[in-house]
C-alpha cells in the first residue's frame, strides 16, 4: 500500500515536471529567432533585382526574384510640379493626388470591390512592405513631407521601396501632402545608382539610415507642428476607386491567412446589412503583438499567442476603451477558420471607441479641424454611430500592430494638441446634433440651474488617448 502511494506521488511529480518543460518548450517555439521578425537579415543589395516578399509557414522571408528591375523605373514624383497642387479647405496644406500610381492599381481596383486606404509620415512608411505583402488588392496611401530635405528623403525612400518590392510597385497609389508653413521649394534629382548602397532586405534599417540626413531644424519643427491625420485619411479614402474602403493606419498589418483581400471581397459582395437604417460598418479586430514572436498564421495561432501573453487587444494597457467595445472575448470564443462571416454586433458602443473597419465610403468624412493628437478617429466613428451605423465584428480576419504597448508619460506638446482639439470637439458635438437631431450618448447634457448647491455637468470633456 505504501509502495503504491509513493509510486503515485512520484508519477505526479514527474507529470508536473514534464508539463512545465512542455510549456517552456512551446513558449520558446512561439518566440522567433532574430531573422523572423518584421524583416530578415538577407544581405542582398539593390539594384540587382527586385525583392518579392512571399509567405512562409513560420515567418516572412525575402526571396530575390529572377526577373530584372523594371526598365521603366524612375524616381517617384519626378514629374511633379510643386506649384500646381490643390489646397485643402483651410489652405493649410497642398495636396497632390496620385503622385505615383501602382502598375496594377487600376486593374486591382476593378478586380476587387474593396481598397485598403492608409496614411503615414515618413518615419513609419517601412510598414508598407508588410502591408502590401499581406493585402493583395489596391492600396491608396497618403504620405506627408515638410521642407526640401524631407521631401527629398521621401522621394528617395519611396523610389527604393518601389525598386525593391514588386508588391509596392504594383499595388500602391501614393498621394502627397505638404504643409504651407514649410513648403518645399523644389524637387532634387535622384539617380537609381544612389540606391546601390541600401539593402533591399532591410527596409526599416534603410529608412533609419536615410533619416539621419534630415536636418535638425526640420526635426525640431516637426515635433511641434501637428500632423494632419484626418486630412490624410480623407485623401486616402477619396482616392479609392472601389465602393468599399478599409481604412487603417500604416502600421496596422492585416492577417496573412485566407487571402485577406479576396475573402473580404467575397463577403462584401454577398453581405446584406440587417440594420434598420441599412447602414453597416464591418470591424476587423486589432491586436498588438510581442515583437519577438512570429506573425500569427491564422486566428488559432493568434489565440494561442494571446493565451501566452504574447498578444493582446490593441491599446489594452494604454487606453482600454479605444477598442473595448469590439468584445474580444466573444470574438476569440469562435475558433472556426472558415470563410469570413459576422461574429457579433457591437452592442456597448461608447464615445472613445476607435475600431478599424470596412464600409462604403459614403459614411461621414473625418473632420479636418482635428489635427495632431486627440479626437481624430473617435469623432468620425461617433458621428457614424449617431447617423445610425451598426458596427459588426468579422471573423476570422484580424489585424496586428507590432509591439506590446505600455503607458508612458505624455509630452507637453501632445497635451497641448489634445486641449486644442477638445475645444474643437465642443463645437463638433453640437454640429452633429444639429445634423442628426439625436444625442444617444448624452453628449449635450444641459447645465443645471446655478445656485448654492448646483453642479455644472460638462459631457465630453475627456482627455482622449
Amino acid at each position: 500500500m505504501i509502495q503504491t502511494s509513493c509510486r503515485l506521488r512520484n508519477f505526479s511529480i514527474i507529470s508536473v515536471l514534464a508539463l512545465t518543460v512542455s510549456n517552456v518548450f512551446l513558449t520558446l517555439r512561439l518566440l522567433q529567432v532574430s531573422d523572423c521578425g518584421r524583416f530578415n537579415n538577407d544581405n542582398s543589395v539593390i539594384p540587382r533585382a527586385p525583392v518579392i516578399l512571399t509567405p512562409a509557414t513560420t515567418c516572412l522571408e525575402y526571396i530575390l526574384a529572377d526577373s530584372s528591375v523594371n526598365a521603366s523605373d524612375r524616381p517617384v514624383f519626378s514629374g511633379l510640379e510643386l506649384k500646381l497642387g490643390r489646397w485643402d479647405t483651410r489652405r493649410m496644406f497642398k495636396i497632390f493626388d496620385y503622385g505615383v500610381v501602382g502598375e496594377k492599381f487600376v486593374e486591382l481596383s476593378r478586380k476587387l470591390n474593396v481598397t485598403l486606404a492608409t496614411q503615414s509620415s515618413i518615419e513609419k512608411i517601412f510598414s508598407l512592405v508588410q502591408v502590401s505583402h499581406h493585402w493583395s488588392g489596391a492600396i491608396s496611401a497618403t504620405v506627408y513631407a515638410a521642407g526640401d530635405d524631407e521631401l527629398y528623403l521621401l522621394q528617395l525612400y519611396l523610389t527604393y521601396l518601389r525598386h525593391c518590392f514588386t508588391t509596392i510597385r504594383e499595388r500602391i497609389a501614393f498621394h502627397l501632402v505638404i504643409p504651407k508653413e514649410r513648403s518645399p521649394s523644389h524637387l532634387r534629382g535622384i539617380h537609381l545608382s544612389e540606391l546601390a548602397k541600401y539593402n533591399c532586405a532591410k527596409p526599416e534599417q534603410t529608412l533609419n539610415e536615410m533619416l539621419k540626413q534630415r536636418s535638425g531644424d526640420t526635426k525640431k519643427w516637426r515635433i511641434k507642428y501637428p500632423y494632419p491625420q484626418n486630412l490624410m485619411r480623407n485623401i486616402a479614402r477619396k482616392n479609392c476607386q472601389t465602393y468599399f474602403v478599409f481604412l487603417t493606419d500604416v502600421d496596422i498589418i492585416v492577417s496573412a491567412n485566407m487571402n485577406f483581400a479576396e475573402q473580404l471581397d467575397k463577403f462584401l459582395r454577398k453581405a446584406k446589412c440587417s440594420n434598420i437604417n441599412n447602414l453597416c460598418a464591418y470591424v476587423i479586430p486589432t491586436f498588438e503583438l510581442d515583437e519577438r514572436v512570429r506573425f500569427p498564421r491564422n486566428k488559432t495561432d493568434l489565440i494561442r499567442l494571446a493565451n501566452k501573453g504574447l498578444a493582446r487587444p490593441f491599446h489594452n494597457k494604454v487606453f482600454i476603451y479605444n477598442q473595448y467595445a469590439t468584445n474580444f472575448s466573444r470574438w476569440q470564443s469562435d475558433v472556426t477558420e472558415t470563410e469570413v462571416k459576422i461574429s457579433h454586433a457591437v452592442t456597448n458602443f461608447e464615445f472613445l471607441y476607435e475600431p478599424f473597419f470596412v464600409a462604403p465610403d459614403n459614411n461621414p468624412a473625418h473632420d479636418e479641424r482635428f489635427i495632431g493628437y486627440g479626437y481624430t478617429r473617435n469623432t468620425q466613428v461617433y458621428e457614424m454611430f449617431v447617423a445610425g451605423y451598426q458596427f459588426q465584428v468579422l471573423t476570422p480576419l484580424f489585424t496586428i500592430h507590432w509591439g506590446l504597448q505600455n503607458k508612458k508619460g505624455r509630452p507637453a506638446w501632445r497635451e497641448h494638441q489634445n486641449n486644442i482639439n477638445r475645444k474643437h470637439f465642443e463645437i463638433f458635438k453640437r454640429e452633429v446634433f444639429a445634423r442628426y437631431h439625436k444625442d444617444p450618448l448624452k453628449m449635450l447634457v444641459p447645465k443645471k440651474p446655478r445656485g448654492p448647491n448646483a453642479g455644472n455637468s460638462n459631457a465630453g470633456g475627456v482627455a482622449v488617448g
